[in-house]
Protein backbone atom coordinates (compact mmCIF):
# COMPACT_ATOMS: atom_id res chain seq x y z
CA UNK A 1 0.00 0.00 0.00
CA UNK A 2 1.23 3.49 -0.87
CA UNK A 3 0.99 6.01 1.96
CA UNK A 4 1.59 9.46 0.50
CA UNK A 5 2.73 12.37 2.65
CA UNK A 6 1.95 16.03 1.94
CA UNK A 7 3.57 18.80 4.00
CA UNK A 8 1.25 21.80 4.00
CA UNK A 9 0.49 25.21 5.43
CA UNK A 10 -2.75 25.92 3.51
CA UNK A 11 -2.72 29.70 3.89
CA UNK A 12 -5.39 29.45 2.59
CA UNK A 13 -6.44 26.06 1.18
CA UNK A 14 -6.82 26.85 -2.53
CA UNK A 15 -7.35 25.28 -5.94
CA UNK A 16 -3.64 24.52 -6.31
CA UNK A 17 -3.75 22.38 -3.17
CA UNK A 18 -6.86 20.64 -4.49
CA UNK A 19 -5.00 20.03 -7.77
CA UNK A 20 -2.10 18.44 -5.86
CA UNK A 21 -4.43 16.07 -3.98
CA UNK A 22 -6.31 15.15 -7.15
CA UNK A 23 -3.07 14.47 -9.03
CA UNK A 24 -1.91 12.16 -6.25
CA UNK A 25 -5.26 10.34 -6.32
CA UNK A 26 -5.03 10.03 -10.11
CA UNK A 27 -1.55 8.53 -9.96
CA UNK A 28 -2.05 6.49 -6.77
CA UNK A 29 -5.82 5.81 -6.61
CA UNK A 30 -5.63 3.40 -3.66
CA UNK A 31 -3.17 5.40 -1.59
CA UNK A 32 -3.71 6.77 1.90
CA UNK A 33 -2.95 10.52 1.91
CA UNK A 34 -1.43 11.92 5.11
CA UNK A 35 -1.15 15.70 5.51
CA UNK A 36 1.35 17.13 8.00
CA UNK A 37 -0.27 20.48 8.70
CA UNK A 38 1.31 23.67 9.98
CA UNK A 39 -1.18 25.50 12.15
CA UNK A 40 -1.72 29.08 13.31
CA UNK A 41 1.72 30.62 12.69
CA UNK A 42 3.76 29.58 9.68
CA UNK A 43 7.30 28.96 8.45
CA UNK A 44 7.79 32.59 7.42
CA UNK A 45 6.63 33.79 10.86
CA UNK A 46 3.29 35.04 9.51
CA UNK A 47 -0.23 34.24 10.75
CA UNK A 48 -2.47 31.81 8.91
CA UNK A 49 -5.67 33.37 7.58
CA UNK A 50 -7.44 30.04 8.11
CA UNK A 51 -7.52 28.30 11.47
CA UNK A 52 -5.99 24.90 12.11
CA UNK A 53 -9.47 23.42 12.49
CA UNK A 54 -10.70 24.92 9.22
CA UNK A 55 -7.63 23.73 7.33
CA UNK A 56 -8.07 20.24 8.77
CA UNK A 57 -11.74 20.20 7.78
CA UNK A 58 -10.96 21.29 4.21
CA UNK A 59 -8.10 18.80 3.83
CA UNK A 60 -10.39 15.92 4.83
CA UNK A 61 -13.29 17.13 2.71
CA UNK A 62 -11.15 17.39 -0.41
CA UNK A 63 -9.28 14.11 -0.26
CA UNK A 64 -6.86 13.73 2.65
CA UNK A 65 -7.37 10.63 4.78
CA UNK A 66 -5.31 11.64 7.82
CA UNK A 67 -4.20 15.06 9.10
CA UNK A 68 -1.48 15.32 11.75
CA UNK A 69 -0.08 18.42 13.37
CA UNK A 70 3.30 20.01 12.80
CA UNK A 71 3.92 21.59 16.25
CA UNK A 72 4.31 25.35 16.21
CA UNK A 73 7.89 25.33 17.54
CA UNK A 74 8.97 23.46 14.38
CA UNK A 75 6.54 25.15 12.00
CA UNK A 76 7.86 28.64 12.74
CA UNK A 77 11.53 27.88 12.23
CA UNK A 78 13.98 27.71 9.32
CA UNK A 79 13.38 25.47 6.31
CA UNK A 80 15.68 22.74 7.62
CA UNK A 81 14.06 22.55 11.07
CA UNK A 82 10.59 22.72 9.49
CA UNK A 83 11.47 19.94 7.04
CA UNK A 84 13.28 17.72 9.57
CA UNK A 85 10.23 17.70 11.85
CA UNK A 86 7.70 17.15 9.06
CA UNK A 87 9.64 14.28 7.49
CA UNK A 88 10.16 12.70 10.91
CA UNK A 89 6.37 12.71 11.41
CA UNK A 90 5.73 11.17 7.99
CA UNK A 91 8.36 8.53 8.67
CA UNK A 92 6.84 7.78 12.08
CA UNK A 93 3.41 7.18 10.56
CA UNK A 94 5.01 4.92 7.92
CA UNK A 95 4.58 6.98 4.76
CA UNK A 96 6.11 5.47 1.64
CA UNK A 97 6.37 8.71 -0.36
CA UNK A 98 6.36 12.45 0.12
CA UNK A 99 5.03 14.48 -2.80
CA UNK A 100 5.71 18.22 -2.92
CA UNK A 101 5.21 21.05 -5.37
CA UNK A 102 8.27 22.19 -7.29
CA UNK A 103 8.88 25.15 -9.57
CA UNK A 104 11.59 23.37 -11.57
CA UNK A 105 10.12 19.87 -11.25
CA UNK A 106 13.75 18.74 -11.58
CA UNK A 107 14.02 16.14 -8.83
CA UNK A 108 17.58 15.14 -9.76
CA UNK A 109 18.81 18.73 -9.44
CA UNK A 110 17.07 19.04 -6.08
CA UNK A 111 18.64 15.75 -4.94
CA UNK A 112 22.08 16.95 -6.09
CA UNK A 113 21.69 20.15 -4.08
CA UNK A 114 20.67 18.15 -1.01
CA UNK A 115 23.65 15.83 -1.38
CA UNK A 116 26.08 18.77 -1.65
CA UNK A 117 24.60 20.45 1.43
CA UNK A 118 25.18 17.34 3.51
CA UNK A 119 28.94 17.42 2.83
CA UNK A 120 31.30 18.99 5.44
CA UNK A 121 33.02 21.07 2.75
CA UNK A 122 29.72 22.80 1.99
CA UNK A 123 29.35 24.01 5.55
CA UNK A 124 32.88 25.41 5.56
CA UNK A 125 32.14 27.31 2.37
CA UNK A 126 28.78 28.49 3.72
CA UNK A 127 30.40 29.94 6.85
CA UNK A 128 32.89 31.88 4.73
CA UNK A 129 30.14 33.38 2.57
CA UNK A 130 28.08 34.35 5.64
CA UNK A 131 31.14 36.06 7.13
CA UNK A 132 31.26 38.24 4.02
CA UNK A 133 27.97 39.82 5.12
CA UNK A 134 25.47 38.27 2.70
CA UNK A 135 22.21 36.72 3.89
CA UNK A 136 21.74 33.00 4.50
CA UNK A 137 19.76 32.12 1.32
CA UNK A 138 22.31 33.90 -0.91
CA UNK A 139 25.21 32.26 0.94
CA UNK A 140 23.68 28.83 0.35
CA UNK A 141 23.46 29.37 -3.40
CA UNK A 142 27.05 30.64 -3.57
CA UNK A 143 28.30 27.67 -1.55
CA UNK A 144 26.29 25.28 -3.72
CA UNK A 145 27.42 26.78 -7.00
CA UNK A 146 24.07 25.47 -8.16
CA UNK A 147 21.09 27.79 -8.47
CA UNK A 148 18.13 26.73 -6.31
CA UNK A 149 16.20 29.94 -5.75
CA UNK A 150 12.47 29.17 -5.80
CA UNK A 151 10.84 28.59 -2.40
CA UNK A 152 9.31 25.18 -3.07
CA UNK A 153 12.53 23.87 -4.61
CA UNK A 154 14.43 25.12 -1.55
CA UNK A 155 11.99 23.31 0.73
CA UNK A 156 12.36 20.22 -1.47
CA UNK A 157 16.12 20.26 -0.83
CA UNK A 158 15.40 20.38 2.91
CA UNK A 159 12.93 17.48 2.64
CA UNK A 160 15.47 15.28 0.87
CA UNK A 161 18.20 16.19 3.36
CA UNK A 162 15.81 15.25 6.17
CA UNK A 163 15.07 11.88 4.56
CA UNK A 164 18.79 11.20 4.21
CA UNK A 165 19.66 12.27 7.76
CA UNK A 166 17.26 9.81 9.39
CA UNK A 167 17.86 7.13 6.71
CA UNK A 168 14.16 7.00 5.95
CA UNK A 169 12.78 4.82 3.17
CA UNK A 170 10.40 7.60 2.09
CA UNK A 171 10.62 8.24 -1.67
CA UNK A 172 10.49 11.93 -2.68
CA UNK A 173 8.43 12.93 -5.70
CA UNK A 174 7.54 16.30 -7.22
CA UNK A 175 4.48 17.84 -8.83
CA UNK A 176 5.11 20.75 -11.17
CA UNK A 177 3.76 24.02 -9.78
CA UNK A 178 1.44 25.72 -12.22
CA UNK A 179 2.25 29.23 -10.95
CA UNK A 180 4.99 31.22 -9.28
CA UNK A 181 4.96 31.80 -5.53
CA UNK A 182 5.97 35.42 -6.16
CA UNK A 183 3.29 36.11 -8.82
CA UNK A 184 0.60 38.28 -7.26
CA UNK A 185 -1.02 39.43 -10.51
CA UNK A 186 -2.31 36.25 -12.22
CA UNK A 187 -6.05 35.71 -12.48
CA UNK A 188 -6.32 32.05 -13.49
CA UNK A 189 -8.26 29.59 -11.33
CA UNK A 190 -5.01 28.35 -9.76
CA UNK A 191 -2.85 31.08 -8.26
CA UNK A 192 -0.43 31.15 -5.33
CA UNK A 193 -1.48 31.65 -1.73
CA UNK A 194 0.52 34.90 -1.74
CA UNK A 195 -1.56 36.08 -4.72
CA UNK A 196 -4.79 35.24 -2.87
CA UNK A 197 -3.66 37.02 0.30
CA UNK A 198 -2.74 40.06 -1.78
CA UNK A 199 -6.20 40.06 -3.34
CA UNK A 200 -7.77 39.83 0.12
CA UNK A 201 -5.69 42.82 1.25
CA UNK A 202 -7.09 44.75 -1.73
CA UNK A 203 -10.69 43.71 -0.92
CA UNK A 204 -11.04 41.60 -4.07
CA UNK A 205 -13.29 38.57 -4.42
CA UNK A 206 -11.30 35.32 -4.01
CA UNK A 207 -14.10 32.78 -4.57
CA UNK A 208 -12.62 31.89 -7.96
CA UNK A 209 -9.37 30.69 -6.38
CA UNK A 210 -10.53 28.60 -3.41
CA UNK A 211 -13.05 25.74 -3.26
CA UNK A 212 -14.45 27.21 -0.01
CA UNK A 213 -13.19 28.24 3.40
CA UNK A 214 -13.61 30.60 6.35
CA UNK A 215 -11.02 33.37 6.02
CA UNK A 216 -10.01 35.17 9.22
CA UNK A 217 -9.21 38.86 9.35
CA UNK A 218 -5.99 39.59 11.25
CA UNK A 219 -5.77 42.58 13.57
CA UNK A 220 -2.30 43.83 12.60
CA UNK A 221 -2.54 46.81 14.96
CA UNK A 222 -3.08 44.52 17.94
CA UNK A 223 -0.30 42.23 16.66
CA UNK A 224 2.09 45.18 16.67
CA UNK A 225 0.88 46.39 20.08
CA UNK A 226 1.47 42.98 21.67
CA UNK A 227 4.94 42.83 20.17
CA UNK A 228 5.77 46.39 21.22
CA UNK A 229 4.77 45.65 24.80
CA UNK A 230 6.98 42.52 24.91
CA UNK A 231 9.96 44.29 23.37
CA UNK A 232 9.71 47.38 25.61
CA UNK A 233 9.12 45.56 28.89
CA UNK A 234 11.49 42.62 28.54
CA UNK A 235 15.06 43.45 29.54
CA UNK A 236 16.43 40.12 28.28
CA UNK A 237 15.33 39.84 24.66
CA UNK A 238 18.48 37.90 23.83
CA UNK A 239 17.11 34.91 25.77
CA UNK A 240 14.56 34.26 23.03
CA UNK A 241 15.20 31.84 20.20
CA UNK A 242 16.67 33.44 17.02
CA UNK A 243 17.36 36.78 18.76
CA UNK A 244 21.05 36.76 17.87
CA UNK A 245 24.07 38.91 17.04
CA UNK A 246 23.00 41.83 19.22
CA UNK A 247 19.83 42.58 17.24
CA UNK A 248 17.99 43.01 20.55
CA UNK A 249 19.66 46.43 20.90
CA UNK A 250 18.37 47.55 17.49
CA UNK A 251 14.95 46.17 18.40
CA UNK A 252 14.82 48.25 21.58
CA UNK A 253 15.75 51.40 19.65
CA UNK A 254 13.64 50.91 16.52
CA UNK A 255 10.45 49.86 18.35
CA UNK A 256 10.24 53.41 19.75
CA UNK A 257 10.51 54.93 16.27
CA UNK A 258 7.82 52.97 14.39
CA UNK A 259 4.04 52.70 14.50
CA UNK A 260 3.31 49.44 12.63
CA UNK A 261 4.59 45.91 12.18
CA UNK A 262 5.43 46.55 8.53
CA UNK A 263 7.49 49.60 9.46
CA UNK A 264 9.29 47.65 12.20
CA UNK A 265 10.27 44.85 9.84
CA UNK A 266 11.31 47.30 7.13
CA UNK A 267 13.68 49.14 9.50
CA UNK A 268 15.11 45.91 10.93
CA UNK A 269 15.89 44.35 7.54
CA UNK A 270 19.53 44.09 6.52
CA UNK A 271 21.50 41.87 4.16
CA UNK A 272 21.89 39.40 7.01
CA UNK A 273 18.39 39.73 8.44
CA UNK A 274 15.82 38.84 5.78
CA UNK A 275 12.07 39.40 6.08
CA UNK A 276 11.46 35.74 6.98
CA UNK A 277 14.19 35.65 9.60
CA UNK A 278 12.85 38.80 11.26
CA UNK A 279 9.25 37.60 11.26
CA UNK A 280 10.24 34.27 12.83
CA UNK A 281 12.27 36.10 15.46
CA UNK A 282 9.36 38.41 16.31
CA UNK A 283 7.06 35.43 16.66
CA UNK A 284 9.48 33.71 19.02
CA UNK A 285 9.51 36.87 21.17
CA UNK A 286 5.71 37.05 21.08
CA UNK A 287 5.20 33.42 22.09
CA UNK A 288 8.10 33.48 24.57
CA UNK A 289 10.08 30.66 22.95
CA UNK A 290 13.41 30.60 24.81
CA UNK A 291 16.85 29.52 23.67
CA UNK A 292 16.94 27.26 26.72
CA UNK A 293 14.08 25.29 25.12
CA UNK A 294 16.04 24.70 21.90
CA UNK A 295 16.26 21.00 22.76
CA UNK A 296 12.56 20.80 21.83
CA UNK A 297 13.65 21.22 18.21
CA UNK A 298 15.72 18.04 18.13
CA UNK A 299 12.88 15.52 17.73
CA UNK A 300 9.10 15.27 17.72
CA UNK A 301 7.51 13.85 20.85
CA UNK A 302 4.27 12.62 19.34
CA UNK A 303 1.94 12.26 16.37
CA UNK A 304 -1.00 14.52 17.17
CA UNK A 305 -4.01 13.41 15.16
CA UNK A 306 -6.06 16.41 13.98
CA UNK A 307 -8.51 14.51 11.79
CA UNK A 308 -9.22 11.40 9.73
CA UNK A 309 -11.81 9.83 7.44
CA UNK A 310 -12.99 6.23 7.35
CA UNK A 311 -10.05 4.99 5.26
CA UNK A 312 -7.65 6.90 7.48
CA UNK A 313 -9.13 5.32 10.59
CA UNK A 314 -8.77 1.85 9.08
CA UNK A 315 -5.13 2.55 8.27
CA UNK A 316 -4.43 3.84 11.79
CA UNK A 317 -6.13 0.88 13.44
CA UNK A 318 -4.19 -1.63 11.36
CA UNK A 319 -0.78 0.08 11.49
CA UNK A 320 -0.56 2.05 14.76
CA UNK A 321 1.55 -0.62 16.45
CA UNK A 322 4.21 0.11 13.79
CA UNK A 323 4.24 3.88 14.38
CA UNK A 324 7.50 5.06 15.94
CA UNK A 325 5.97 7.98 17.86
CA UNK A 326 3.00 7.84 20.25
CA UNK A 327 -0.32 8.75 18.65
CA UNK A 328 -2.08 11.53 20.59
CA UNK A 329 -5.83 12.05 20.23
CA UNK A 330 -6.66 13.50 23.69
CA UNK A 331 -4.44 16.58 23.59
CA UNK A 332 -5.96 18.19 26.69
CA UNK A 333 -4.69 15.31 28.84
CA UNK A 334 -1.16 15.35 27.38
CA UNK A 335 1.51 17.03 29.52
CA UNK A 336 4.31 18.59 27.47
CA UNK A 337 6.18 21.86 26.95
CA UNK A 338 5.38 21.46 23.25
CA UNK A 339 1.70 21.51 24.17
CA UNK A 340 2.22 24.65 26.26
CA UNK A 341 3.68 26.52 23.29
CA UNK A 342 0.87 25.22 21.06
CA UNK A 343 -1.73 26.61 23.45
CA UNK A 344 0.13 29.94 23.67
CA UNK A 345 0.05 30.18 19.88
CA UNK A 346 -3.67 29.34 19.88
CA UNK A 347 -4.38 32.01 22.51
CA UNK A 348 -2.52 34.68 20.55
CA UNK A 349 -4.24 33.57 17.33
CA UNK A 350 -7.63 33.92 19.03
CA UNK A 351 -6.78 37.47 20.13
CA UNK A 352 -5.54 38.52 16.70
CA UNK A 353 -8.40 37.02 14.67
CA UNK A 354 -11.37 36.85 17.04
CA UNK A 355 -11.66 33.14 16.18
CA UNK A 356 -12.03 31.10 19.39
CA UNK A 357 -9.65 28.24 18.53
CA UNK A 358 -8.91 27.15 22.10
CA UNK A 359 -11.99 24.92 22.07
CA UNK A 360 -10.54 22.96 19.15
CA UNK A 361 -7.18 22.63 20.89
CA UNK A 362 -8.69 21.24 24.06
CA UNK A 363 -11.43 19.02 22.66
CA UNK A 364 -10.70 15.35 23.22
CA UNK A 365 -11.34 14.11 19.72
CA UNK A 366 -9.97 14.76 16.21
CA UNK A 367 -12.23 15.90 13.35
CA UNK A 368 -13.84 13.13 11.32
CA UNK A 369 -15.31 12.99 7.87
Amino acid sequence: MEVIGIIAEYNPFHNGHLYQINEIKRKYPDAIIVVVLNGYFLERGIISIESKEEKTRLALKYGANIVIELPVVFGTNSADIFADAAIELLDAIKCTRVIFGSESNDLEKIKDAASIQLQPAFHDSLKEHIKSGINYPTAINKALNLSIKEPNDILGVSYIKAITKIQSKIIPETIKRTNSYHDIESDTSIVSAENIRNKIANNLDISKYIPEGKINKIDKDLWFSLLKYRIITDSNLDTYLTVDEGIEHRLKKIIMEVSSLDELVSKLKTKRYTYNRIMRMLFHILIGLKKQDKELLIHNEYLRLLGFDEDGQKYINSHKKMFTLPLITKFSTYDSLLKEYELRAASIYSMLTGDDVIKFELQNRPLTK
